[in-house]
């Protein structure tokens, strides 16, 4: 899973293991290490109606609908996305990148535009 922050947006991006983790176990938690202290981001499946966030104790939670999980799961979606007051939230596939990159990409979902790059 990973995280981008810019501005007053939030996007993870989730493998097929991450979404079949999430799918199952209802959660995902990771961590960046800074040596005396931490940062956690962790997204939290729940009974809700739309997507919400906290920071709280160096974690910052995205709580994602189960209706959305099991949607984003079982099907094509890429994605979704909501607002909590100002924040911007997106949940999303990680897709391979179309150019060469040194990072493992092999659990990735497949581009959908790199057949249209051939």
């Amino acid at each position: 899973m990973k995280i981008r922050i810019k501005g007053n947006s939030l996007r993870y991006r989730l493998t097929r293991t991450d979404t079949s983790r999430l799918a199952k176990e209802g959660h995902l938690l990771e961590v960046v290490d800074f040596g005396p202290k931490q940062l956690f981001y962790a997204l939290q499946v729940v009974d809700a109606e739309q997507l919400s966030a906290t920071f709280k104790d160096d974690t910052i939670t995205v709580y994602v609908p189960k209706r959305l999980t099991e949607e984003f799961v079982d099907t094509d979606k890429v994605g979704f996305e909501g607002m909590h007051g100002n924040l911007h939230l997106l949940v999303e596939k990680d897709f391979t990148c179309l150019d060469n990159v040194a990072e493992d990409q092999s659990d990735n979902y497949p581009n959908p535009l790199a057949a249209k790059k051939k």
